[in-house]
């Protein structure tokens, strides 16, 4: 049986518990708990969340269609649903939540998709498929909770088939990012590091791949972090009668305002990488 690291069991636990299942499936509907494409301060981050899935898709281009399809860190699904019903793929979900992945399956269930979209128990650290299995790997907000993205970056590549994409957004440091203003964040996610588009391009590199795009979207940290805290406050009597603790509430409040400040400083990053196995 795999072993997960330090950081994927604190994720794991995290993600499994009650109060964070009853936080994330209400405010994000039970699909996905991704950054969104906000056209408006105003948007809801159920609609700006899916425009950022049909973003990527369309960066891929014809090269979805019919492709086999890993997402990792997948969530609930949501992405790789969206995938399998409309460029007809077929994708598998990694996901180290039992919680999250049982919602996925009835989800799958629900919508007839269960050949399509496979919901895999496991972590992004030790994928559980052979090498040069897929077409596309694919991720969102994820790596971020692996304590060695190094080790991560090396599953993907031996996964993804030469000629492969390799496409993904992450909360990261932005390059320039001074010295110790992200330790608010970091306690926040219990984490010592944060990847930044440099090490993601460098490390990529040394794997044999070329970036083919880094599509900057770093305005829209502070846009969806200060969103979900005010959707968060305006609800808050809603989440609390849905068994969410008033410990969790606090502190959600108060680590996304971190997120918020660190954003309009200056020092996150955040966008849609793609990157080409050679």
């Amino acid at each position: 049986m795999t072993q997960y690291s330090e950081a994927v069991r604190t994720a794991q636990a995290y993600y499994n518990s009650d109060d964070a299942e009853n936080f994330y499936s209400r405010l994000w509907g039970g699909e996905d708990i991704h950054i969104g494409l906000y056209g408006s301060d105003s948007e809801a981050v159920v609609d700006a969340s899916h425009r950022t899935v049909e973003h990527m898709c369309d960066l891929l281009g014809p090269a979805l269609d019919g492709a086999t399809v890993l997402d990792i860190g997948g969530g609930y699904g949501g992405s790789a649903r969206y995938i399998a019903q409309h460029h007809n793929a077929d994708v598998v979900s990694l996901n180290l939540s039992e919680v999250q992945n049982e919602r996925a399956r009835r989800k799958n269930a629900e919508r007839g998709l269960d050949q399509r979209v496979s919901i895999v128990d496991g972590d992004f650290e030790n994928i559980p498929f052979d090498e040069g299995h897929f077409d596309i790997v694919w991720s969102q907000d994820a790596m971020l909770h692996s304590g060695n993205r190094e080790r991560v970056l090396d599953e993907v590549a031996r996964v993804l088939k030469a000629g492969g994409t390799f496409i993904f957004t992450d909360p990261m440091q932005a390059d320039d990012c001074p010295d110790g203003v992200l330790q608010p964040v970091l306690d926040r996610i219990q984490l010592e590091t944060m990847g930044s588009p440099d090490f993601y391009t460098q490390a990529l590199q040394q794997r044999g791949f070329t970036r083919r795009e880094f599509e900057d979207h770093t305005g829209q940290i502070p846009r969806h972090y200060g969103g979900i805290h005010d959707t968060l406050v305006e609800r808050e009597a809603e989440l609390r009668d849905s068994a969410i603790s008033n410990a969790y509430i606090a502190n959600m409040k108060t680590g996304l305002l971190h997120w918020v400040d660190a954003g309009k400083a200056g020092h996150l990053a955040w966008g849609i990488m793609v990157f080409d196995k050679n």
